[in-house]
């Protein structure tokens, strides 16, 4: 049934008999005892290596049955994610109460006056829009107005005024509670694109591997990040922007795979997904230092071969790249200096961050709405917070470490085989070029976390990381797939308690 359930120790009976219970019971501890009861393992490490594959299966509550080798992996994951939607949607509907504010009952309600969504829609819209989403769906529906909107995700808001106007357009009633509906919509579409996106992405990075693709993308699903994911907020979408785009740059990367036109198409493509995505979330930019180092590696071949066409041609579609990513970072910014301070005709009516020499409303409503700064979260009031950030903090770190390690891919279970000596050339080539890939998304996830740890809510790293694949893959690595974590924030999340 399985290639790594088979032991030299039990006969062909006491695997099957083995096999079969532990199918049925999927836990570790079931397992072990009916093993020790059939037939007894003569070598720790061949324990070992099978209760580690018993720890993958300690998700298996959700996803039945699970096995790396199907062939039909997109159902699966589709299984898996209904499953676990399903379940956080329930913790969030049996939540208790508005919780400590009713803003987002007023905010809905506010919306129109004609009609209301029918009471169940109604109900799990007010559930799940909270904390920042009230933000999204305000500004969706009239626009930014005051200047600590401008701290919320440009990109997202836009996205959906976009649909709500096209469904309008299609004939549908104005309801009360529309955009929120359509921004979970657009929230659970884009964690399950993300989701397939990740899939195809790690088969790219570790290709000759059957289970890391697959775990991987079973554990995006059951993220930290939990009701965060489904909610009306940018992370899922910054997340299919930023797989998607990383997925084209590795593409682009290919060795006689494609055409070198067409190459060169992918990795502009993936700094223009870099720059959209840095318009639903900030932090999206730390993916334009894929695009950076490129222009770093092909800059210094112009110097040591000589200009080239193909070179030439390349530097010019990562340097267009580059400035898509940037583009997309300073787009919002732009479009809220025009609004804010060149429509103000006299120097003392404009707002403090427009006389700054880079003048920048999210840096300035951060800082001054939200005293973020420099170890300003540092407070004793905030350790629990700190406490509920460290897990996730201590795995950013752990996979950056094993990313940055020489044999990161060499470790995962491949097959021997035999090549000829230009099949070995290639080879070396590509898995040189899946390991740069691999650590520049390391450094990223480390510059990341260390940024949120020093100058920001520490707590949101729980769900920024969402669109930061390397540790994923560090876990996906050790077949650890099991993560409480997301249901407990689901339950806070719809209560209104942190995280936020």
């Amino acid at each position: 049934m399985h290639r790594w359930l088979t032991f030299p120790y039990c006969s062909v009976l006491q695997q099957q008999k083995l096999i079969s219970k532990f199918t049925a019971a999927a836990t570790a501890d079931a397992t072990e005892n009916y093993y020790g009861r059939d037939c007894r393992m003569q070598h720790a490490s061949e324990k070992k290596e099978f209760l580690s594959y018993v720890a993958a299966y300690s998700i298996s509550s959700i996803i039945q049955p699970m096995d790396f080798s199907s062939r039909t992996p997109i159902r699966n994951l589709a299984l898996a994610f209904i499953a676990w939607k399903s379940i956080l949607l329930i913790v969030a509907v049996c939540s208790p109460g508005p919780g400590y504010d009713t803003s987002t009952s007023l905010s809905l309600s506010s919306y129109h006056q004609d009609k209301r969504l029918p009471a169940f829609l109604y109900y799990v819209s007010v559930k799940l829009t909270r904390w920042d989403a009230i933000y999204f769906t305000k500004t969706a529906h009239r626009g930014y107005l005051f200047e600590q909107e401008w701290a919320f995700g440009w990109g997202f808001s836009r996205l959906i005024k976009l649909c709500t106007t096209a469904i309008r357009k299609a004939g549908v009633p104005q309801y009360d509670g529309l955009e929120s509906l359509v921004a979970i919509y657009i929230a659970h579409l884009g964690h399950f694109l993300s989701t397939l996106v990740l899939y195809k992405f790690t088969r790219e990075i570790f290709p000759r591997s059957t289970h890391v693709p697959l775990l991987t993308s079973y554990l995006h699903i059951i993220s930290p990040a939990g009701l965060f994911l489904s909610a009306p907020y940018a992370e899922s979408t910054c997340a299919l922007l930023t797989f998607s785009g990383c997925h084209l740059f590795k593409k682009s990367l290919g060795i006689g795979e494609e055409s070198p036109y067409l190459r060169d198409l992918y990795v502009l493509l993936s700094g223009i997904l870099f720059g959209i995505a840095a318009t639903f979330r900030s932090n999206a930019i730390l993916s334009g230092l894929l695009l950076l180092e490129e222009a770093f590696y092909v800059s210094f071949d112009l110097l040591k071969s000589g200009v080239h066409v193909q070179n030439l041609r390349r530097l010019i579609a990562t340097g267009l790249g580059g400035l898509a990513v940037g583009a997309g970072f300073l787009l919002p910014q732009y479009i809220a200096y025009v609004e804010f301070c060149r429509s103000s005709t006299t120097v003392t009516s404009k707002r403090v961050w427009c006389q700054q020499m880079l003048p920048s409303i999210s840096g300035f409503v951060q800082d001054h709405y939200w005293n973020v700064g420099p170890f300003r979260y540092w407070t004793v009031s905030n350790i629990p917070l700190f406490l509920l950030a460290t897990p996730m903090h201590v795995i950013l770190i752990r996979s950056s470490v094993w990313a940055f390690e020489h044999n990161s891919l060499s470790s995962q279970n491949t097959k021997p085989e035999k090549l000829s000596s230009v099949e070995i050339v290639y080879s070396q080539q590509s898995k040189a070029l899946r390991s740069r890939v691999l650590r520049n998304l390391a450094f990223s996830q480390l510059l990341l976390g260390a940024l949120t740890l020093v100058a920001a809510h520490v707590q949101i790293i729980t769900r920024i990381s969402s669109a930061y694949p390397v540790w994923m893959w560090y876990i996906a690595s050790l077949y650890n797939s099991n993560n409480p974590l997301a249901t407990g924030f689901a339950g806070l999340f719809a209560s209104f308690l942190p995280p936020a």
